[in-house]
C-alpha cells in the first residue's frame, strides 16, 4: 500500500506527464507526444480508427491538417495512483484552424490509463470520448462546455 506522501508525489509526477503530453499535441511534437505513451500503449480516440496505436506518424498526418499551433487545455484532472498502475481524467478544451477553414473549439472528455515504467510513468491507454445526442440523430454533441 502506497503510503499519502508517495501518493502524493505519484500524482505530481502523472500531472507533469500529462502537461508534458498537453504541451506536445499544442506544438504539434508527434516525437515528444509518443515519448509519454509506454510499450503496448492503446488509443481509443475521437478519429477512427476505433482501436489505434498513437504512432508518430499517425499523429504527423493528423497535425498535418491544422493550420498554426492547436490548442489543447485540460481540465477539472482527477489522477488515481497506485504503485505500478494510475488512471486519471478530465474534460479537455481542443481549439485551433483546421486547413480548410474550419474553426474548432470543442470539450471532450479524457481517461488515461499509466503505468510506472523504468522511465517512470507512461500513458498506456487512452480514450477521448464526446457525448452524443440521443434524440436520434446520433449527432455528436460538440458545442457543450463545462
Amino acid at each position: 500500500m502506497t503510503d499519502i506522501a508517495t501518493l502524493t508525489r505519484e500524482q505530481d509526477a502523472i500531472a507533469s506527464l500529462i502537461r508534458t503530453r498537453s504541451r506536445a499535441l499544442s506544438a504539434k511534437d508527434a516525437e515528444a507526444v509518443v515519448d509519454c505513451q509506454g510499450p503496448g500503449f492503446v488509443s481509443y480516440s475521437l478519429a477512427p480508427p476505433l482501436v489505434g496505436a498513437g504512432g508518430a506518424a499517425d499523429l504527423d498526418a493528423w497535425f498535418a491538417t491544422w493550420e498554426g499551433p492547436l490548442g489543447y487545455e485540460t481540465r477539472d484532472l482527477a489522477i488515481v495512483a497506485g504503485e505500478d498502475v494510475a488512471f486519471a481524467h478530465g474534460l479537455v478544451n481542443m481549439s485551433g484552424r483546421k486547413r480548410d477553414g474550419y474553426a474548432v473549439d470543442m470539450w471532450f472528455r479524457l481517461t488515461l490509463g499509466l503505468t510506472r515504467t523504468g522511465a517512470g510513468w507512461k500513458i498506456s491507454h487512452e480514450h477521448d470520448s464526446t457525448p452524443f445526442y440521443m434524440d436520434g440523430s446520433l449527432r455528436a454533441a460538440v458545442d457543450l462546455a463545462p
